[in-house]
């Protein structure tokens, strides 16, 4: 449905109605351009707006169906681009994405929001309090929005680090992390970074693109050119949560090979145990199964002080087993 239709003319907000094609008319006779906003639209909703604007099929089918990677494609009449934001979930202590497809022509921005965690509300009262930048057309709106998310991104990677050192400080804790559920809870961690680097790593060459940068330099249709510097701010940040997650993912695989090797320790340091304490119930069972043989002519059978000197020779044995193990660390 569509959640927000506005005019904007010189950075100043006017409402658009319910004619989209008389909107998009008005703002280019008057030089500024249509916002339209459309949550999770249906494929009969979404048709009115597609024919409207021009907007390419693939880029429709993108929109509706969702599940895209980051990307930006340009097309004839209009530029399309995915971006994903993530939203960080205290409770649970997980990550979980939206999607954004935005549509940029020369006097519209439609842009579709899947997902609850869409920074968009805040995009358009952030922009409408910048009319200088908002004057600048539908560049604005992609430009604003590629920021919030990014920021979003900041904000996930800080709190995944915070999860990351009570990780390690479980891992490395005196009983070395021997909980029962800490290797599920380093998995569970490793799949939301994987679920945040989709949502970050694809980003990367879109940005890069529209900042000009690398190889990147050519000029992208339906972009102003000024806001190159922009979007070159926006790619730093984003390069720097890469960063962090490519920090993030190789802390925790460190992480759950750490405790692995612990719980093999931990295991082989059980299994020498075991292994010590049977080793010395064997020698007095040994000793007690020769005597408890049905032999007439057995050594010392008809000795008074035979079965005190038995259980000495037995408790001399384990004493020394004992002592011999423990010096060795295995028990």
């Amino acid at each position: 449905m569509i959640v927000d239709c506005a005019i904007y003319r010189d950075g100043r907000r006017a409402e658009g109605g319910e004619d989209l094609s008389a909107a998009l008319a008005e703002a280019r006779e008057a030089g500024g351009f249509v916002w339209i906003g459309l949550h999770e639209p249906t494929e009969q909703e979404f048709d009115l707006v597609s024919r409207e604007f021009g907007l390419h099929p693939l880029a429709v089918e993108d929109a509706l169906k969702a599940h895209q990677r980051p990307k930006l494609e340009v097309y004839k009449d209009s530029l399309f681009a995915v971006l994903k934001p993530v939203v960080y979930e205290a409770r649970s202590d997980s990550v979980s994405t939206g999607e954004l497809m935005i549509f940029l022509g020369d006097a519209f921005a439609v842009v579709v929001r899947h997902g609850e965690g869409s920074p968009l509300a805040a995009v358009r009262r952030r922009l409408e309090h910048e009319p200088e930048l908002l004057a600048k057309g539908p560049t604005s709106v992609l430009y604003a929005i590629a920021d919030a998310t990014v920021d979003q991104y900041l904000e996930v990677a800080v709190e995944l680090q915070n999860d990351l050192e009570e990780l390690e400080a479980e891992v490395f804790s005196p009983d070395g992390g021997g909980t029962r559920n800490t290797a599920s809870r380093i998995y569970d961690f490793k799949r939301q970074v994987l679920e945040f680097r989709r949502a970050t790593v694809p980003l990367a060459p879109p940005l890069a693109r529209l900042a000009g940068t690398g190889t990147f330099g050519a000029v992208v249709p339906f972009v102003d050119e000024r806001a190159r510097p922009f979007f070159r701010d926006v790619n730093d940040h984003l390069l720097r949560v890469n960063e962090s997650v490519e920090g993030l993912d190789r802390l925790v695989s460190d992480i759950l090979s750490a405790h692995l090797a612990q719980m093999s320790v931990r295991q082989n340091d059980d299994m020498r145990k075991i292994s010590a304490w049977a080793a010395m119930a064997a020698v007095p069972t040994m000793i007690a199964g020769i005597y408890g043989m049905n032999f007439a002519h057995m050594p010392e059978l008809g000795w008074e002080w035979s079965y005190p000197v038995v259980i000495v020779v037995m408790a001399g044995l384990e004493l020394l087993l004992y002592r011999l193990f423990k010096h060795r660390g295995w028990l």
